[in-house]
């Protein structure tokens, strides 16, 4: 059965899939959900050094240090750069992409190219480098609304440094350009601006905020599963 490789978002951690391990476990999957450098049990490694190339090292060095192959590599928003550059590398081990509400980058490009309202972010970054998180607006945080949830949310955020929006990625490889590809698009509150959706690839939504790992767990999970069908 395949392994599930979730990689979480901009200034989130791993336990944000903390709704959706169990349910995929439970269904036989091996899953892995990882925190990325500078967040979660790995905070302390914080720094302006940290970047997009090192979120793809991180999760490339998991793929091969774990020997995993038939992986179904998820990204959630910002990851959908670290998955893409991953899928570079080890095409080998990766099934399927991913793209969770994710941003999907062309070659060389970064997140900010990708979302360029992202550098207002970087321009209000403070000292230079550290981004804070999306403030709670109208539509919740992330996407959610529960108050129960937000205050839990809250518990995982942590700042983006701004080389991780900047650092681009670079595409190219044969291999993982045939990697099937699925994109998951949360439709709830105002979406935004999506780029057309290569014809090859699948397209699902689900009726939710940004954050569907934590308003959606149970319907995530059955899209998710259906790609082992």
């Amino acid at each position: 059965m395949s392994t599930y490789l979730l990689v979480h978002g901009a200034w989130h951690d791993g336990t944000a899939w903390q709704r959706v391990v169990p349910l995929l476990a439970d269904a036989g999957h091996r899953v892995l959900a990882p925190s990325l450098t500078g967040y979660g049990d790995r905070a302390h490694l914080l720094g302006p050094d940290v970047g997009l190339d090192t979120h793809v090292d991180d999760v490339v060095r998991l793929l091969t240090d774990e020997d995993l192959t038939d992986v179904i590599l998820v990204g959630h928003s910002y990851a959908g750069l670290v998955v893409a550059g991953a899928s570079e590398r080890v095409p080998e081990c990766i099934s399927r992409l991913v793209f969770l509400d994710a941003m999907v980058p062309a070659d060389g490009e970064s997140a900010v190219d990708v979302m360029p309202i992202t550098q207002v972010l970087i321009d209000r970054a403070a000292p230079g480098w550290r981004i804070p998180p999306l403030p709670e607006g109208p539509g919740g945080l992330f996407g959610v609304t529960d108050p129960d949830d937000v205050a839990w949310l809250h518990t995982m955020l942590s700042d983006q440094p701004a080389l991780c929006l900047q650092q681009p990625v670079h595409l190219g490889n044969p291999a993982a350009r045939r990697i099937p590809r699925t994109h998951i698009h949360c439709t709830a509150g105002a979406p935004p601006e999506r780029r057309p959706v290569p014809p090859e690839d699948d397209v699902w939504e689900l009726p939710t905020g940004h954050d569907c790992m934590i308003t959606m767990p149970v319907e995530l999970t059955e899209l998710l599963l259906k790609l082992d069908a």
